[in-house]
């Protein structure tokens, strides 16, 4: 007996040495944590936004606090029925969930169950950081004391819900009605107050506008507790579960879109963060507010969307969105993108790959051009500049449409397969891309062929000031530098002397194209997207609801694009645009490129500036290459004989030298040496003799091979074949 009672006291002087030892670190711990009422201010921001230069961005995040006396009573109660249903009889802490959590969680070695109380995650969200450790567990338990002891329920469940985060930057309970169902709180339905219950567990999982059918389920999931609950009767349960999800979101506030991607983009870097967990960060943006009351400051027409993208880092710094960023026809600036640059890439083009311009029917598609199509050949580099349609058509038949569309899922721009036909090269599609989207393919090719999303975040901190993100764009290659060279000097040519002309003037590199999507009632959309070495600027002018807007072509968004570039050049201007080490610039025969539409290369003994000249990538240069000088060709000219004399007409030839021998009798003799004359008469024949004459172009000093030209007799009237020329 007394050796149990020995261990006894030895197993109780255990205890009570741990005990003593765990309220001695729990006071340790937690000696310096004491309640703030400031921070369970109901006028308090959850996040700090921070622009470019580290500056407060003067924006609320959320809108007026909503009191307790404005809630019905179904929202409260959908908030305790999912989150706390022992909310108003516990003294902060649920012991028998702590302890169900527990068991668990030590059952299935996963540690994922939580039994935090509405109390709890308030002093999480108000006070702590999100880390999981015993020491912060330890400061939200004595919290949280402090919390019940001073507020009452009704004040908590106030605090809680005008704090917390619901998706999509929607702030506090007031932030959240509005923007789902654009209602003040007193007016929620039950089957409205189930949903924003629902979003709690994690915002972008359970969005109705990003995933309608889990959104559906978690709701009604929430109504079913309600009612099992006694929150809700049969009859209001039943009535709830018909009650349809919210269709489109309701815009917080004007002017504050840049603001509402921050928060898009904080919930996909943190996509499984719960309601309120986004409290007390620090979030630095490349926001640049000069920029951005640039951009704000144009008087439009019609609906626009404008960004600014630094190509290096691929950040957005000033964006404006009168009706967000919706999907819309690109038209022509799906060109660049889905037809040259792959086409280049592939070596089936180079900037001034010869095309012919004329109708052509592709299996009972038949595109035509804005005027009409020319007949004539135009080179791929003014097709593009000046947005031809046929010859954009003709190089995706050649490319395959399946590999071009290919080449631009590689930029994040997914089409639909019904959508993969010819006319995809004119911007034809169901559903088209965003503005952004297609500012992130053109940054591609500003970027040396390299892919990667535009952001607004640089870099997120906690509450400590410790780096929770920080940006660093993962590159994906999907266009070789050369191409992207290639494809940037063409458009080069477009703000030169194309469609986006009106960018000429700037005393800088730019690259440009423009769009116009024509339907039968009026343009529909008009862009501009253009980019310098530094950054990329983009434009739409269109009308939410489809109608026809009054600005023609690009020319009104290239306006405003000349002048954000120029805003943008005021500080320094860009660098210009490097030739890479696989790109060469060559000339190529002027008389085959004109009267044989081929590309074949010059000849290196070709007078200089005689025949044009463009970029190639190096191991896509012509294959043929001309002899036009080294070895000096000519079509065979005409003769004929009168009165007594042999007249040779020559064939025009600039540059070459002629030497012409006539033969009779054995003897050949040199009748005319020297340049280029349209006729040379041979006055020194004889009547009845048989004469043969050689005709040999010649260029500094290399001879071509002599034409013979047909005998004639001196004394008969020699006939002309009508095909002289052909021999």
């Amino acid at each position: 007996m007394k050796r149990v009672f020995a261990v006894l006291g030895i197993l109780l002087g255990t205890i009570s040495v741990l005990l003593f030892a765990a309220f001695g670190y729990f006071f340790f711990v937690t000696k310096d944590v004491s309640l703030d009422p400031a921070k369970l201010a109901l006028d308090a921001n959850c996040i700090a936004v921070f622009d470019g230069s580290g500056q407060p961005v003067e924006s609320k995040t959320s809108r007026e606090a909503v009191p307790f006396s404005a809630f019905p009573d179904h929202l409260a109660n959908a908030f305790v029925a999912v989150e706390d249903k022992r909310f108003y009889s516990h003294s902060g802490f649920d012991y028998r969930r702590m302890v169900k959590a527990a068991l668990k969680n030590i059952s299935t070695l996963s540690f994922r169950e939580g039994a935090s109380t509405i109390s709890q995650q308030l002093i999480k969200n108000t006070h702590l950081t999100n880390e999981k450790t015993v020491q912060r567990k330890l400061r939200e338990l004595k919290l949280t004391y402090a919390l019940e002891k001073r507020y009452t329920k009704e004040e908590i469940m106030e605090r809680y819900l005008n704090s917390i985060y619901f998706g999509h930057s929607a702030f506090g309970i007031g932030d959240a009605a509005y923007y789902y169902f654009g209602k003040q709180v007193p007016d929620l339905q039950p089957a409205e107050s189930a949903l924003l219950a629902a979003l709690v567990k994690s915002p972008n999982r359970y969005s109705p506008f990003r995933n309608a059918q889990d959104c559906l389920i978690r709701r009604n999931f929430v109504l079913g507790l309600m009612k099992e609950q006694g929150y809700l009767d049969e009859a209001a349960y039943t009535s709830a579960l018909t009650v349809p999800l919210p269709a489109e979101p309701n815009p917080i506030g004007k002017g504050s879109f840049y603001l509402s991607l921050v928060y898009e983009e904080l919930e996909e870097l943190f996509p499984d963060a719960k309601a309120g967990e986004f409290g007390n960060l620090r979030v630095y943006t490349a926001y640049d507010p000069a920029l951005q009351a640039k951009l704000e400051g144009f008087e439009v027409p019609a609906d626009t969307a404008m960004l600014v993208t630094d190509n290096a880092s691929g950040a957005l710094k000033a964006l404006r969105a009168t009706a967000g960023l919706p999907r819309r026809s690109p038209a022509s600036t799906v060109k660049p993108l889905l037809v040259y640059a792959p086409a280049i890439e592939e070596n089936l083009l180079s900037p001034a790959t010869p095309i012919l311009d004329e109708r052509t029917d592709f299996g009972g598609y038949s595109p035509d051009d804005a005027g009409g199509a020319s007949g004539g050949y135009v080179s791929a580099r003014y097709a593009l500049a000046k947005s031809v349609n046929i010859p954009a058509v003709k190089i995706l038949n050649a490319l395959g449409v399946e590999k071009g569309a290919g080449y631009l899922s590689r930029m994040g721009l997914g089409t639909d397969r019904e959508d993969h036909s010819l006319a995809l090269a004119l911007g034809g599609m169901k559903n088209g891309f965003t503005l952004k989207e297609l500012a992130d393919g053109y940054t591609t090719l500003a970027n040396g062929g390299y892919y990667a999303p535009s952001g607004t975040i640089l870099r997120v901190e906690n509450a400590k000031g410790g780096t929770m993100y920080e940006r660093r764009p993962v590159r994906s290659k999907v266009f070789s530098e050369d191409t992207s060279f290639l494809v940037t000097d063409m458009l080069k040519t477009a703000a030169k002397e194309g469609t986006a002309r009106k960018l000429r003037s700037l005393p800088f590199q730019v690259a440009a194209k423009t769009g116009t999507h024509e339907a039968a009632k009026g343009n529909l959309d008009a862009y501009t997207i253009a980019y310098t070495t530094q950054n990329t600027v983009a434009v739409w002018l269109g009308n939410a609801d489809n109608s026809p807007i009054t600005a023609t072509g690009g020319g009104l968004p290239a306006n405003y694009a000349k002048e954000i570039l120029e805003t943008l050049a005021s500080a320094g201007a860009p660098a210009d645009f490097e030739v890479p080490s696989g790109v060469v610039r060559a000339a190529f025969d002027k008389t085959e490129y004109e009267e044989n539409h081929k590309l074949v290369r010059a000849d290196p003994l070709a007078p200089l500036l005689i025949d044009p000249e463009d970029f190639f990538r190096a191991g896509n240069l012509p294959a043929e290459q001309s002899t036009r000088f080294s070895r000096p060709t000519i079509r065979k000219p005409q003769i004929s004989m009168d009165n007594g004399s042999v007249t040779i007409v020559l064939c025009q030839t600039e540059y070459y030298d002629y030497v012409i021998k006539r033969r009779n009798r054995g003897m050949e003799t040199t009748i005319y040496s020297g340049p280029y004359r349209e006729a040379v008469c041979d006055n020194s024949v004889l009547s009845g003799e048989e004469y043969e004459y050689t005709v040999m172009p010649v260029f500094e000093g290399h001879e071509g091979e002599p034409v013979v030209l047909p005998r004639v007799r001196v004394g008969a009237v020699t006939p002309i074949p009508e095909d002289w020329w052909r021999d």
